[in-house]
């Protein structure tokens, strides 16, 4: 089955379960469920019993715009690779159609860059992606998360809350991110970039 062209895979990136929810790593999650809410529908569990998926479009209803299948992965961070080439198989889209949202650490909070390609930097969500998909050329929407304070290990400080101040914030840069993607899909990469890399 060959996907239109207008068809695009719009993955968050995150752990499964209560217990993870509101952890820096799991923006990406955040993100997607604000998508799934604009477009009015639940995540279901997909044919391939390893993602959850939302099928529509992110545009008005009646206007003109692309079909997107929004994916959560039901597997770990680190293995986010193999739920989200399974859909992307099934669906026909190739990585120039998907888009990867995730956590940054080297982008302060609060901001977002959108890019297309390049390496996993540290990132275990997009190295399995990368190795799954067998490339790293898919659109990113990055999400700041900062860096950690004083000597803080990467791996805990992303596995950590946001801090109270960060939560008040948080729904600004979900809500921005979500547009951002919005604005990838139906615009492209150069207007979606001079509108939201700040």
């Amino acid at each position: 089955m060959t996907a239109p062209q207008d068809l695009w895979l719009v993955v968050g990136l995150g752990n499964p379960g209560p217990s993870y929810s509101g952890h820096r790593h799991n923006v990406g999650y955040l993100v997607a469920d604000e998508l799934a809410s604009r477009m009015g529908s639940p995540f279901r569990a997909h044919k391939s019993g390893r993602a959850d998926v939302v099928e529509g479009r992110l545009t008005p209803p009646g206007a003109p715009g692309p079909r997107v299948v929004l994916v959560r992965g039901r597997g770990y961070m680190n293995e986010s690779g193999g739920p989200v080439s399974a859909v992307a198989k099934f669906y026909g889209v190739k990585p120039d159609h998907v888009v990867a949202i995730h956590d940054e650490l080297d982008i302060p909070f609060g901001t977002l860059r959108v890019k297309f390609g390049g390496g996993d930097n540290g990132h275990n969500g997009l190295r399995s992606l990368r190795s799954s998909l067998g490339t790293g050329d898919f659109y990113r929407v990055r999400a700041g998360i900062g860096r950690p304070p004083g000597r803080q290990p990467v791996a805990d400080f992303v596995l950590s809350n946001y801090s109270s101040t960060e939560r008040a914030e948080l729904p600004f840069q979900v809500g921005d991110a979500a547009d951002a993607v919005v604005t990838l899909v139906t615009e492209g990469l150069d207007k979606t970039q001079s509108r939201f890399n700040s």
